[in-house]
């Protein structure tokens, strides 16, 4: 099989916050080029490009052991802190044909890492680990150049150090169904993911990483990197640069000449077509591009359309000869794929088509429905999409936004819709769950309560505004809340009357919470006569009420159970005893 037959595989380096990828990725880099280059490598840049030779020079191993590769080369490609590496989709799986994952072996395994591994193993991405920063276990040293030798020479007790934290996550991956053990300890890489240790600071352990790169992708990939005829490809990023807006996407099929047309996906199904006025590719090693009149799979690009274009990120494009019908039908198929809403459910916005994606599979394993699932910022019809669902289900009327800003507009006709963002996927899962079940709990309140209102007031009696027909008296509200048609008692348990009107600040509410002091108008009450002396009133509740607040102790706060007790004692009802 020739080698020019092959596309380069692509290799995304992922993992938990502060774990070391982009340090991996830029010991990596300046590994491969002359010492004096190395510096100032670390721009920020989605991906980058890994010819052999290079790769040769960084790692002797390859040579040393005798292996002939096949592979031209790796396309690396960075993630931010966030999960947008979940972003890297194409139709029927996963962008990257391996992955690394790096994990502080000093941590372990954390709520990102656990993200990142569900979703490489719901998209079935080989991976291997690289256990960076073991040249933080206090006492180790670089005793030999050989990475299995220097782990066996170690003092006893920082071997004993090493290998108690490379077996507990060993514990934890085997709880999500792996099997991994040391790379240099596996025989059959197919049944056992390979753990790297190795430590980006002072290089360790990264010859071996390439080596085991090389070596999975030459063994088992071989037969996936056949380059395809026509071109095929995902937007990563719209960078705009003065008054040009360029493209950042990925080539990860066939070869792509500045001459071609392409088609690029669309959420509304209808195909952007568009002629290329610069194609750049990126260089190896290096932060710049470089003009193309052709490239090959699989690399990186920069591109300008001929046409104004309003592209997305993480939609998929590919090469157009006239085939439009037979194009939009592919991309919506993939498209549906990806956005998989319900009939019901809340309002989903990211930043990209595979961000949605992620978000929408995680929202799923969460149990919580999506109605409507969007790219882009949240804006007035996302609020408009809410509401409405406050009619339907009050528990849905919530918008989350992975990754994305809120439109001006949305944040001042949002009134009462709950908006939840975050950069940290997993964080704004557990935002999301957090809210619904605060929401559940308010939601069951309101229906148990319904007209009957747990309530204790303390009467102002500086402020009597009148004090007869009606009564009309400042009181707080101690605990609970105060709705109008609420019957009042005293602390005697006699009945006082109904409150017919509330105000605050002079103006008419139709409800009143805790520490809030408010006027209240209660009919046929004479003030003077029947609650000068009276310190407290509370709601009259019914021995039904009573029973069903009583049972449903775990809805309301300590304040409401204290009161329900003292209303108990008041009414010195047996059957409205409090108990234990």
């Amino acid at each position: 099989m020739e080698s020019k037959k092959i596309r380069q595989p692509i290799v995304t380096i992922c993992g938990h916050v502060d774990h070391g990828k982009t340090s991996i990725l830029d010991c990596l880099r300046g590994s491969c080029v002359q010492e004096g280059e190395a510096g100032g490598i670390t721009q920020k840049i989605s991906f980058s490009l890994y010819p052999i030779e290079q790769l040769k020079i960084a790692c002797p191993l390859i040579e040393s052991s005798g292996i002939k590769l096949n592979i031209p080369g790796f396309l690396l490609i960075d993630t931010p802190g966030h999960a947008a590496f979940t972003n890297l989709r194409k139709r029927g799986g996963s962008l990257a044909d391996l992955a690394v994952l790096v994990i502080d072996i000093n941590e372990g395994i954390k709520p990102q890492t656990s993200e990142v591994i569900q979703i490489l193993k719901l998209n079935k991405t080989p991976f291997l680990i690289a256990l960076n920063k073991i040249d933080n276990i206090s006492g180790w040293r670089k005793l030999n150049s050989s990475l299995q030798k220097n782990i066996e020479l170690q003092p006893k007790n920082i071997k004993q150090v090493f290998d108690e934290r490379y077996m507990t996550i060993i514990g934890s991956l085997n709880s999500y169904g792996f099997d991994s053990d040391l790379f240099y300890k596996i025989d059959d890489f197919t049944k056992k993911i390979a753990l790297v240790p190795c430590s980006a600071k002072t290089t360790e352990g990264i010859p071996e990483l390439i080596m085991m790169l090389c070596g999975l992708s030459q063994k088992y990939l071989t037969d996936k990197l056949i380059l395809g005829k026509e071109a095929k490809g995902i937007v990563l990023e719209i960078k705009k640069e003065k008054t040009i807006n360029y493209i950042e996407a990925i080539l990860y099929d066939g070869e792509l000449s500045k001459k071609d047309e392409i088609a690029i996906a669309n959420l509304d199904g209808e195909p952007t077509i568009t002629k290329i006025r610069i194609l750049e590719e990126i260089e190896p090693l290096c932060p710049k591009f470089k003009a193309k009149d052709k490239v090959r799979a699989s690399t990186g690009l920069r591109m300008q359309f001929v046409e104004k274009t309003n592209v997305l990120p993480g939609m998929p494009f590919m090469f157009y000869n006239g085939n439009k019908e037979e194009i939009k039908k592919i991309f919506e198929k993939e498209i549906s794929e990806k956005i998989k809403t319900d009939k019901n459910g809340i309002i989903t916005k990211a930043d990209s088509l595979g961000s949605l994606e992620a978000l929408l599979i995680l929202l799923k394993q969460s149990n919580i429905p999506v109605l409507k699932a969007g790219i882009g910022s949240i804006n007035k019809t996302d609020i408009i999409s809410a509401k409405a669902n406050l009619k339907i289900n009050e528990l849905d009327a919530i918008i989350v936004g992975f990754n994305v800003s809120i439109d001006d507009e949305a944040k001042t006709s949002g009134g009462e819709i709950k908006i939840l963002t975050d950069e940290i996927i997993y964080k704004l899962i557990e935002d999301i769950t957090d809210f619904r079940r605060e929401k559940s709990r308010e939601i069951e309140k309101k229906r148990l309560m319904g007209l009957a209102t747990i309530c204790k007031l303390k009467i102002l009696p500086q402020y009597v505004f009148r004090n007869t027909k009606p009564a009309i008296f400042g009181v707080k509200i101690e605990a609970g809340k105060l709705i109008p048609g609420i019957n009042l008692i005293n602390e005697k348990g006699e009945k006082v009357g109904r409150v017919k009107h509330m105000q605050s600040e002079n103006k008419s509410i139709e409800e009143a919470k805790e520490n809030m002091e408010i006027a209240i108008s209660t009919p046929n009450v004479n003030f003077e006569r029947e609650l000068k002396n009276k310190q407290f009133l509370y709601s009259d509740i019914s021995d039904s009420q009573f029973k069903k607040f009583k049972k449903n102790k775990d809805l309301l706060s300590q304040n409401e159970i204290k009161t329900l007790r003292e209303i108990a004692e008041i009414k010195k009802r047996e059957n409205m005893e409090w108990g234990n």
